[in-house]
């Protein structure tokens, strides 16, 4: 199994204080509240962390587009991307994901390409539509958010692979462009796309046959997006393997599992509650209604599933030390033993080769994230490693199409 480690690069300082018995930090969060020095200083750990991933084994390093939030200081994914590429040597590194309706296309499949050679060829490059605050902060209609995704993919995956191209779009037009740089990887770099369970996503990644992040925890909904998406595959040539699906898991390795909820169960409050939150509609009904869903998004699940497609906000921002408590008891917080079976056993339940995982949150300090790193690297990793995933059980033993 390939393990990949997710890192959101949430703003290094606590800000809880700004809240003033809030629910939620201030939007928009103002200049006032940025400390320069913060930002210097979480820059440079992260990427001494990667370094620390690249030495250790690890197979790759995830990074994440988000804007105007302490959330997650990634918001050109690319430079980080830059960045890691000369601090390492042989870390792939997960683009996941450049925001495509609120870029330009053909400017992005240059960023792709030069980084590509930058790295020697460890480029993955993950597309995605990012989030409602997003489009409103960029003045991109949400209704417009799907047609922009596709046409914008259209563009980058011409650009990277025909010898010149024209393209007469209903948002972009291009004549006689003939990209330079070129991808060293051929035909162009490996591409993902994160997957919240909307019909429209899955069937695009089943045309295009490009792997998956089923990103539901809830086991019945990941089934439910697997089926669906090996159907789509199905309909367009294809078939589903274990590498075309890519798991995630909110990882804490410790002596225990009292050890492990004492010390992650504080950060991963404050991200829940606090970052993940800030200025983000998570309701699929709320989303619906500006035309960034469709209402039929979700209904080729089974009806006992939908509720669990749609995240809550008052779920994350009412959060209690109490309920992560109560959650942790599902998770790979504990023993590296217990780490090693959950991982697994969500891996062969999903059929997923590739996992990424999280091992900070929130605005854990960096002393306790290099040693998640190393603890993690030295018990769990080299028994993921070995552990070959083959199947997906999800869709054995019935027609998919």
């Amino acid at each position: 199994m390939k393990v990949f480690v997710f890192d959101l690069l949430p703003y290094g300082e606590n800000l809880e204080h700004l809240k003033n018995g809030a629910t939620e930090l201030p939007w928009p969060l103002e200049k006032k509240h940025f400390k320069p020095e913060v930002a210097v200083r979480t820059y440079a750990e992260h990427l001494a962390a990667w370094q620390l991933l690249d030495e250790l084994g690890y197979d790759g390093v995830g990074f994440n587009e988000h804007h105007t939030s302490p959330y997650g200081l990634m918001n050109s994914p690319n430079l980080l991307a830059a960045s890691a590429a000369q601090r390492t040597k042989r870390l792939k590194l997960l683009i996941y994901a450049n925001l495509l309706p609120i870029h330009e296309p053909l400017r992005l499949a240059e960023e792709l390409a030069m980084l590509d050679c930058l790295s020697n060829g460890r480029i993955i490059s993950g597309f995605a539509r990012g989030i409602p605050r997003e489009h409103n902060v960029f003045n991109v209609l949400q209704s417009e958010s799907r047609a922009r995704f596709e046409e914008g993919f259209e563009i980058i995956r011409r650009a990277w692979t025909e010898e010149s191209f024209s393209y007469d779009g209903r948002f972009w037009k291009y004549r006689e462009v003939a990209l330079w740089p070129r991808p060293v990887q051929q035909p162009h770099p490996p591409v993902w796309v994160p997957v919240t369970g909307s019909k429209e996503t899955i069937e695009w990644a089943g045309k295009h046959n490009i792997p998956i992040t089923p990103g539901s925890p809830h086991r019945g909904v990941r089934e439910d997006v697997i089926r669906f998406y090996a159907q789509q595959l199905e309909q367009n040539g294809h078939r589903i393997t274990s590498d075309h699906l890519v798991i995630q898991a909110d990882v804490y390795v410790a002596d225990s599992k009292q050890q492990a909820v004492d010390e992650a169960a504080p950060y991963a409050l404050y991200f829940n509650r606090t970052l993940f939150s800030h200025g983000n509609i998570t309701e699929r009904d709320l989303q619906a209604q500006t035309g960034y869903v469709a209402t039929s998004s979700v209904d080729y699940m089974r009806p006992e599933n939908v509720q669990f497609a749609s995240g809550n906000r008052e779920r994350y921002r009412g959060m209690t030390l109490e309920g992560i408590r109560a959650q942790a008891e599902q998770l790979p917080w504990g023993t590296p033993d217990e780490v090693v079976e959950r991982v697994i056993s969500a891996a062969d339940h999903a059929g997923a080769n590739t996992i990424t995982v999280s091992l900070n949150r929130g605005a854990m300090p960096h002393e306790m994230f290099m040693h998640q790193i190393r603890r993690f690297a030295s018990d769990v990793l080299p028994k993921l490693q070995a552990h070959q995933v083959t199947r997906v059980p999800v869709v054995e033993g019935a027609a998919v199409s």
